[in-house]
């Protein structure tokens, strides 16, 4: 729990009264000490032959007074060290406080000031701090106070100086800079280090920050005011958008849409487990319409062979996609008789969720038709890419969260208007951050930037993961290829997912592109869309 400045001073002093005492009790030993071996000194002076066992004896006090006094001194010595300690560090998070950073910024100063020298100061405040305390308690806020300092003091060199300042604000000193934009490579890293998921229990964390930044001697020459000025670029920053970071002075650039789906700091793991099987279920759904639906219908006859190929491994895969909800089904049965009440619409809702995923896999084996005789249609018109983006985030941030990936969005600050179908370009997207969620091991990097440029809107999906090799790029695109390292990784795939990314692209006019370093490099995924999109509104690919 965050204490008020009053508290902290009596704090303070409290912990100085005690250190007195204990000097004080230190000094008292040192004396009956000394007395002791006066005493020692004047028995020797008086004793004769006949006194030696009485000096025997008092030698024998002697040390065991002595070995108490030199115990008490020890355990006094030890009591001032940690009074000492507590009075200049933050009992929770063990970084220097605030009087201990009042001390670093005056010897900082003072060094600047003789050789000329330029140092930065970082306000750094938790954005949705109250919304983690409020929900879940002081002490699952506690661990991320903890956390966030752990974060923070790994990114920085020994001689800065990281402090909690209050709550959940840290201030970062950089002793010596030698360029403004030194401060803002230091902001930058902090805020993606703290961007980077963990789980604290039961929940899995995003925190965001918000940064204010003042150069010495440029925005002030002394701590107060530094302090104050970086406290109010910090609340500029917030205003231009959560982790984002901004001088004193320097005028907020255009704000970027807020993606409501970026926002939330925690998610419970269990729940964003059971929402990324949910929309994983209909996004495969989706896709294997789709992918049906793109047949060439003006090279049927030509393709009348491959096609039904493809449809007897289409059929085979369906056929064993019908026993894996058997698992869950028959497990979650099992547990109904051993669950406690309030457990029991849980189980009932997996049983339901399962039979609807055999119930659509049926469906699909029912209705041949679809296989050989669909149609892809959009239906355009004209939409705002941040929605769409929203939506495809907020759809594929539980799996990300429950790999414990650090996600990064860039948009720009402008809004975006295309033509196009809405729910289509959604699964575009969605397929694409499935997929580099999918194929990028745990705790790795997976980012989604978009660009405008001239007349077109480009739009790029990346991922540190298992990448492809240069043989499957050629062919990533086709229906039910699969790069052979990628077969099994993070579960069975159809292969259908990026074939449904093409023909959706090419109906909106645009283009997709995929490249990759190699194994084990990453890959990178570019779609290109006009900003005018098609006049129609419907489109159809045989």
């Amino acid at each position: 729990m965050t204490k008020t400045p009053r508290d902290k001073d009596s704090a303070l002093t409290e912990a100085e009264r005690k250190l007195a005492q204990l000097r004080q009790q230190a000094e008292q030993a040192r004396v009956t000490l000394a007395r002791l071996h006066r005493d020692v000194a004047e028995a020797e002076s008086r004793l004769d032959g006949n006194q030696s066992a009485r000096l025997i004896e008092a030698n024998e006090r002697l040390v065991l007074a002595a070995l108490r006094a030199r115990s008490d001194a020890e355990a006094a010595s030890r009591a001032v060290d940690e009074l000492a300690r507590s009075v200049e560090f933050d009992a929770l998070t063990a970084l220097p406080n605030r009087t201990r950073l009042l001390d670093r910024f005056a010897s900082a100063i003072a060094f600047a000031k003789r050789h000329g020298t330029r140092m930065a100061l970082l306000f750094l405040d938790l954005d949705n701090f109250k919304q983690i305390n409020d929900t879940l308690g002081h002490a699952i806020g506690d661990e991320v106070l903890r956390l966030t300092a752990h974060r923070l003091a790994s990114l920085v060199r020994d001689e800065d100086t990281i402090s909690r300042y209050g709550g959940d604000e840290f201030v970062i000193l950089l002793a010596e800079i030698s360029q403004p934009s030194d401060a803002v490579l230091v902001a930058n890293k902090l805020i993606a280090a703290l961007g980077s998921p963990c789980r604290v229990g039961e929940h899995v964390f995003r925190l965001t920050a918000s940064i204010g930044i003042c150069i010495y001697p440029d925005d002030g020459d002394d701590a107060h005011t530094l302090i104050e000025r970086a406290d109010a670029a910090m609340y500029c920053a917030k205003r231009q958008g959560f982790g984002s970071s901004l001088f004193h002075g320097e005028e907020p650039a255009g704000q970027a849409p807020a993606l409501t789906s970026l926002q939330p700091p925690f998610i419970h793991h269990e729940q964003a487990s059971s929402e990324y099987e949910r929309h994983y279920m209909q996004l495969r759904e989706a896709n294997g319409e789709l992918v049906l639906a793109a047949l060439d219908a003006q090279e049927l006859q030509a393709a009348a062979e491959r096609a039904q190929r493809q449809q007897k491994e289409f059929l085979a895969v369906v056929a064993h996609e019908l026993r894996n909800p058997l698992t869950p089904i028959r497990i979650a049965a099992e547990m109904l008789g051993l669950a406690r009440p309030e457990e029991i619409p849980r189980y009932q809702a997996i049983i339901e969720n399962e039979v609807e995923h055999m119930v659509r896999l049926v469906s699909d084996l029912v209705d041949m038709s679809r296989v050989n005789t669909g149609k892809l249609r959009i239906e355009c018109r004209r939409v705002d890419l941040a929605d769409i983006i929203d939506e495809a985030v907020a759809a594929c941030r539980p799996a990300m969260d429950t790999r414990l990936q650090h996600f990064s969005v860039q948009v720009p600050a402008c809004a975006i208007e295309l033509n196009a179908d809405p729910v289509r370009l959604a699964q575009v997207l969605r397929n694409l951050l499935d997929n580099a969620s999918k194929y990028t091991p745990n705790g790795g990097e997976v980012g989604l930037s978009v660009v405008v440029a001239d007349d077109t809107v480009v739009m790029s999906v990346s991922d540190s993961g298992i990448g492809i090799t240069a043989g499957a790029l050629a062919e990533v695109f086709e229906p039910f290829v699969q790069d052979k390292h990628a077969i099994g990784f993070n579960g069975v795939g159809l292969g259908i997912g990026l074939t449904v990314v093409r023909e959706l692209v090419d109906a909106h006019g645009g283009q997709v592109v995929a490249s990759s370093p190699g194994t084990g490099l990453g890959s990178k995924f570019v779609v290109t869309l006009p900003l005018t999109g098609r006049k129609s509104g419907n489109a159809s690919q045989g």
